[in-house]
């Protein structure tokens, strides 16, 4: 019968525990949905049962995520009842409560304060971190002093886990009162030294929030920092590395070497000296000197001289690149563009363009810090360029600075590759099923391909062909932005390309978009002048002043713009007659006739007959002329604004000779050379990393709020003395148990081996000493003690202890009979 019991029992209970472990299951799988009443739960979190309350505090958790802080304060007496309980899992609900509330109920978080802080002694060191995260997060300013106590005993606890909760609530507490200051300074200074690498990750991230210029706490701790740097976390390697960052521009000056280049030590080598230029007969000294100065500055390179600090620092951070954060990559790269050498920085570039491989938002972020790296060293890129290349699945944000590198890599590629460059744009650039936005992006990339200084006039040529095929296609957003970037070409060069814009004229009657003959009209105004005997732009004029009143308004305006130009040409090229002239000849007339009769004779019969005067005869306008003012009449009733205004401006500069020259200072004035730079030449002022980098100058003008920007270095002879960052061992004794903890298990036991051979060749050893008379003779050689010794020599110490004693007990009665005495002459005095 008890075995039968006993057996139902143990039934019951496998039966209990699978209920519960399944209940425990489904509640971590999923959370409690539906809610309960506020009686409920007030219940649940009332009871005894750890069970019910744990369930309780769940569900008032999970509603404080989900609703405003409103709907769960009326459950704070009741969750606070709970903060003394001894299982893991209620405490920790509870202190999430407590953080999240204890802001609108302050005095009744203060009733928990007791029990957070006898956690602190708590046996787990999960627990005392947890009570200290806890204490330090509670918003009160009240227990400031309290926390700060906290953080005491926890910067000297044996855990580091309680070590890095101290350090991490120290910012916290001096949020809450920064009276606390100096005492939260001398405990971040302790923990800055820690031995442990997880603790000191998160004191560096709590120095740059709390006083991020007192760089005095970093120096003796320099050294041990960039040591533990590979072993931190990753949010402990970014706190470090941005700290590193500002403490490298203030204490490491940049120091520049002039270094003899390449090609010159080759010829010193083969003892093949440069011809000097020989110095005339009229050249003075000077002249001479300055020459070869400038000649040997020519042969000099500049070599920057890192410091071993510094070199330390780079050297610590190379393994760093294979860290699968992205953010940890980014911030290697920064440290080595803006601290390190072209060396350092070709190291980068591999693994910075490894990230192209992550999600879409990391590798969205990943090119533009990639970018702003190709901006100043694009070389070594281009061994990289197929990671460039733009596929079907990139979303517009990527193959937008996919085609940006591409465009900044063209110029330092092989021809080669600049073919396969220009092979992937003109692709896109014909693909008339593929986004608008992309078609007008490589349009732009050749541009930007051809305008690029580095690049050979061969290569700006095939650039120019690519893009004048452009102009009888079908889309007029092709066209017009083709002929936008052949405009800026052109400028760059207009004597070259003088055919090409003859050859873009005969293109006008195909071009269907505004834009594009705007753009046509505007070429051949401005560069048809070059060739005044090939000038088109008077036959062009003709023929577009047919369709005038079909025009757009921007055609209008070019047209307009033209035939102002063409009859400023006309007018230099047939000046007026000057009325000057006119006027000395009617003088000159006027002066015969008005000739006095001379005496005894008469006046000329042709001089008193005058034959009447002809009408002047009227020459018919020229034809530029006529078309000028047709057009201008066509003008004067059209129902553009602008039109209507400036076809008056130059109405009323042309109308008379003196004002002409004003109009060809305006008219005809050289334009500027446009420059077509990459589209993140605007960001290029922002620190990589930065969000402002990818926000750009939606962010403002000078970033985001809290962007700082990187310091300047410092002026050699400014930097702090070197012997600071010397690392001062705490103590000069090493015990041994600091030795032998670092000792294996072997090295022990020989060393153990060792001491007990040294042992037993102590007696031959002392004896030849002895016998080479380096060491006193009549010394006795020391033989090992007995048990009786030992015992004789313990009697004889007790002995010569009681006698002592003896001699202490008389000495104090001698002194006791002395002061007697003296006082006894005193009294004897006194009475005399």
């Amino acid at each position: 019968m008890e075995s039968i019991s006993r057996i139902s029992s143990l039934l019951e209970t496998a039966r209990d525990l699978t209920l519960e472990a399944a209940r425990d299951a489904s509640n971590a799988r999923k959370a409690p949905t539906r809610p309960l009443p506020s009686a409920q739960l007030k219940k649940l979190l009332d009871s005894r049962s750890e069970r019910d309350v744990l369930e309780g505090l769940r569900r008032v958790v999970t509603m404080s995520y989900r609703q405003p802080p409103s709907q769960t304060l009326p459950f704070f007496s009741h969750v606070i009842k709970n903060v003394a309980s001894p299982s893991l899992a209620v405490k920790k609900l509870v202190y999430i409560y407590l953080l999240q509330h204890a802001e609108h109920e302050p005095d009744t978080a203060l009733l928990s304060i007791n029990t957070i802080q006898k956690s602190l002694t708590d046996q787990n060191p999960q627990l005392r971190a947890l009570a200290l995260r806890v204490m330090s997060g509670i918003r009160v300013p009240v227990i400031s002093q309290i926390v700060s106590l906290g953080i005491k005993r926890g910067a000297g606890d044996m855990s580091p886990y309680v070590r890095r909760a101290a350090a991490l609530a120290i910012p916290k507490c001096y949020r809450l009162d920064p009276n606390t200051e100096p005492q939260l300074l001398e405990y971040l200074s302790t923990l800055l030294g820690d031995k442990q690498y997880f603790v000191t990750g998160a004191a560096v991230a709590a120095f740059l929030e709390m006083c991020p210029d007192r760089l005095d706490l970093i120096h003796p701790h320099y050294r041990s920092l960039v040591r533990k740097l590979a072993d931190m976390d990753e949010w402990g390697q970014l706190a470090t590395l941005q700290l590193m960052m500002v403490y490298s521009r203030k204490c490491f000056p940049r120091r520049i070497r002039k270094v003899k280049k390449a090609s010159t030590r080759s010829n010193a080598n083969t003892n093949t000296k440069p011809t000097k230029p020989t110095k005339g007969f009229y050249d003075s000294e000077s002249e001479a000197e300055e020459e070869e100065e400038e000649e040997e500055e020519h042969d000099f390179e500049d070599v920057v001289v890192l410091d071993p600090d510094l070199e330390l620092l780079l050297k610590n951070c190379l393994c760093l690149l294979q860290s699968r954060n992205a953010a940890v990559v980014i911030a290697v790269a920064r440290a080595y563009l803006y601290l390190g050498t072209l060396e350092y920085i070709t190291l980068a570039i591999g693994p910075l363009v490894s990230l192209l491989r992550s999600a879409g938002d990391i590798q969205h972020i990943a090119l533009y810090n990639i970018v702003q790296v190709c901006l100043t060293h694009p070389e070594p890129f281009v061994k990289y360029y197929t990671h460039f290349l733009v596929r079907s699945t990139d979303a517009p944000h990527i193959w937008r600075l996919k085609l940006e590198l591409l465009t900044l890599i063209f110029p330092h590629a092989q021809a080669r590759l600049q073919s396969l460059i220009l092979a992937e744009l003109s692709h896109f650039s014909h693909s008339g099923s593929l986004d608008t936005a992309l078609v007008k992006e490589s349009v732009r990339a050749i541009g930007r391909c051809s305008q690029s200084p580095a690049t050979s006039p061969q290569t700006s040529a095939r650039c120019l062909r690519l893009l004048l095929k452009h102009i009888g296609s079908a889309d007029p957003h092709l066209v017009a932005e083709s002929l936008e970037v052949i405009r800026h070409l052109i400028q760059r060069n207009p004597d070259a390309h003088r055919t090409t814009v003859v050859r873009l004229a005969k293109h006008l009657d195909a071009a269907t978009s505004p834009q594009a003959r705007a753009s046509i009209i505007w070429l051949v105004g401005e560069f048809a002048g070059l060739d005044p005997e090939n000038n088109i732009a008077a036959d062009v004029l003709r023929i577009l002043a047919k369709g005038f009143a079909d025009e757009a308004e921007p055609a209008k305006l070019q047209i307009m713009l033209l035939a102002a130009k063409v009859y400023i040409h006309h007018l230099h090229a047939n000046p007026p007659p000057s009325p000057t002239k006119h006027a000395e000849a009617t003088e000159s007339n006027t002066s015969l006739l008005d000739m006095p009769q001379e005496e005894g004779g008469f006046r000329d019969a042709h001089l008193e007959n005058p034959a009447p005067i002809e009408p002047e005869r009227k020459e018919p306008p020229h034809q530029i002329e006529s078309i000028y003012s047709y057009i201008l009449a066509l003008t004067r009733y059209d129902t553009s604004y602008d039109l209507r205004d400036r076809a008056r401006v130059y109405k009323s500069l042309l109308s008379s000779p003196s004002s002409t020259q004003l109009a060809s200072l305006l008219l005809l004035a050289p334009k500027p050379v446009p420059h077509a730079p990459s589209p993140s030449e605007t960001r290029k002022n922002y620190v990589l990393g930065s969000a402002s980098l990818v926000i750009g100058d939606e962010g403002g003008v000078g970033g985001l709020r809290g962007y700082d920007d990187l310091p300047p270095w410092v002026k050699d002879g400014k930097e702090p003395d070197p012997s600071l960052r010397d690392e001062v061992s705490t103590s000069t004794y090493v015990s041994a148990y600091e030795v032998a903890k670092n000792m294996s298990a072997s090295e022990r036991l020989d060393a153990a081996a060792q001491v007990d051979n040294e042992r037993q060749r102590m007696p031959e050893t002392i004896a030849s000493y002895r016998a080479n008379g380096v060491g006193p003779a009549d010394k006795p050689v020391q033989k090992e003690k007995t048990l009786d010794d030992w015992l004789a020599e313990d009697s004889g110490s007790e002995e010569t202890e009681t006698d002592e004693e003896d001699d202490d007990d008389d000495d104090e009665e001698e002194s006791e009979y002395e002061t007697e005495s003296e006082s006894g002459d005193e009294n004897d005095r006194l009475v005399k």
